[in-house]
């Protein structure tokens, strides 16, 4: 887990990785399985965010539950039986994909209790992260590991003494489906100083088009901020709130936003889920190519038959 680009030295090394939502827009896919649990290619989706936490140098993650999230634990813990029947095949090929995930980092599970909002989820993490600054990835939010986002936001927060979170430019017309920033510029075109949040403005009422997305480097002083809140949209604690207390200066530090140009894959929602399994799987090692000439073959044929006006391909 040692990259060239990571300093000797971290500042921050614990991430939280909130996964106890219902994930109730994948039913009846959700039903016994966690959404997070659902593949990207040959991968669960908690394991993408896993390693890009460990890639970032941050090798002890506490990941939040709730109900039926067992399977999360399961992912991470060694299965001696399935082991000891690879290394008899001689399969070590599989072999190293099962240790992987026990081996990316220290993983400490913790279950959440209620689901009483982001805001909350990250508020339980108190006792394990102490009063030093911490990393937060959104499970159903993956980076794509040749775009690194955490190393910088990191560099930032350091340089800054800041909280810093993730944000992306988005068409004005879909602004109400995220938290979006009101900000200042600087002097580096990719990092603004965060002056207000707003959750889910209409696009006429947004601030700008920078919104929020799934990463965060906080400081310790966001758990009392978290316990002073009052419930806000749909009757939660939220993250929103919390930071946009800091971002009006009414907190120790300041708010900074990294402004990633990146690629990046909502797998919270269902049609995006299917377009990072393409987007991916075009790219894997050992099944692009073959997935690669499908999807020109099928293009084709989809093309020649909603142009001939017949059903499907």
């Amino acid at each position: 887990m040692t990259d060239a680009h990571i300093p000797a030295q971290r500042t921050v090394t614990k991430a939280v990785v909130p996964a106890a939502g219902l994930g109730t827009r994948f039913l009846p896919a959700t039903k016994a399985m966690p959404k997070e649990m659902l593949p990207i290619v040959d991968k669960p989706a908690i394991q993408y965010v896993v390693e890009e936490a460990a890639a970032a140098g941050l090798d002890d993650v506490l990941i939040i539950t709730g109900r039926n999230k067992t399977n999360i634990s399961n992912h991470f813990d060694s299965v001696p039986e399935l082991e000891l029947a690879l290394e008899r095949k001689g399969d070590e090929g599989k072999l190293d994909k099962v240790y992987e995930a026990s081996d990316l980092a220290q993983i400490h599970m913790l279950r959440q209790g209620q689901p009483l909002g982001l805001g909350h989820a990250v508020g339980c993490a108190r006792r394990h992260v102490g009063d030093e600054s911490f990393a937060v990835l959104l499970g159903d939010d993956l980076i794509d590991a040749r775009d690194p986002l955490l190393d910088r936001m990191i560099a930032e927060h350091d340089a800054r003494s800041a909280t810093v979170i993730a944000l992306m430019e988005v068409p004005q017309e879909s602004i109400h489906l995220y938290g979006c920033a009101a900000v200042e510029t600087t002097d580096d075109p990719d990092v603004v100083r965060v002056t207000g949040l707003v959750e889910k403005p209409a696009p006429e009422d947004a601030p700008s088009n920078l919104a929020v997305i799934g990463r965060y480097v906080l400081r310790p002083e966001i758990f009392d901020i978290i316990d002073g809140l009052e419930p806000g949209r749909g009757g939660e604690i939220q993250l929103t709130d919390a930071l946009n207390h800091l971002a009006e200066g009414k907190g120790e530090g300041p708010v900074y936003g990294v402004v990633f140009r990146g690629r990046r894959y909502d797998t919270g929602d269902r049609a995006d889920w299917i377009k990072a399994n393409v987007l991916l799987g075009v790219d894997h090692a050992e099944l692009g190519a073959e997935i690669s000439s499908w999807i020109i073959e099928f293009a084709d044929r989809l093309r020649a038959q909603r142009g001939s006006g017949t059903g499907a391909a």
